[in-house]
């Protein structure tokens, strides 16, 4: 097998509602065109979690308050995972070309956390009409917007 190499492409600012990708320079000229999308999924890296016992997490312990006592962790949406890489969609706000820079509305990353890569959000490719769910997170909201206004506190036990 190949040796998988990841480069960073920038990183993430998030403070007090300021949240934004500032990416490097040198990819200013990838953003052309992404103004015309209305949100983008943001891959990056969740870097609270790199150490040989996040990686080694297989199962995490009640999760969720009114999920299963145990699940394996390609099952949730847990950072401590084999590879902690994160994805996110977030609705954006502006896109400055010269500094390379996406205002978003939310992101859920701390401030300085890297980024991996960025693609522009596509129904045609990234929404499922009637996703399957287990019964325990069927009441959670089924579109980016309702997440919104939804009380997720309450959802987790971490």
């Amino acid at each position: 097998m190949a040796e998988c190499k990841l480069n960073t492409i920038g990183k993430i600012v998030n403070n007090e509602g300021d949240v934004r990708l500032v990416l490097d320079k040198g990819y200013g000229p990838a953003l052309k065109g992404l103004e015309d999308f209305s949100h983008i999924q943001i891959l990056w890296w969740f870097s609270e979690c790199e150490d040989a016992v996040s990686r080694s997490n297989m199962t995490e312990v009640s999760p969720y308050r009114n999920g299963p006592d145990e699940l394996g962790v390609f099952a949730t949406r847990s950072p401590m995972r084999p590879n902690p890489i994160a994805l996110s969609t977030s609705e954006i706000t502006y896109i400055d070309h010269d500094n390379a820079v996406i205002g978003l509305t939310y992101l859920e990353a701390f401030d300085g956390t890297p980024v991996l890569d960025i693609k522009p959000y596509t129904p045609s490719a990234d929404r499922v009409e009637a996703p399957r769910v287990p019964g325990w997170c069927a009441h959670w909201p089924q579109s980016l917007e309702a997440s919104e206004a939804f009380d997720w506190e309450a959802q987790f036990n971490f």
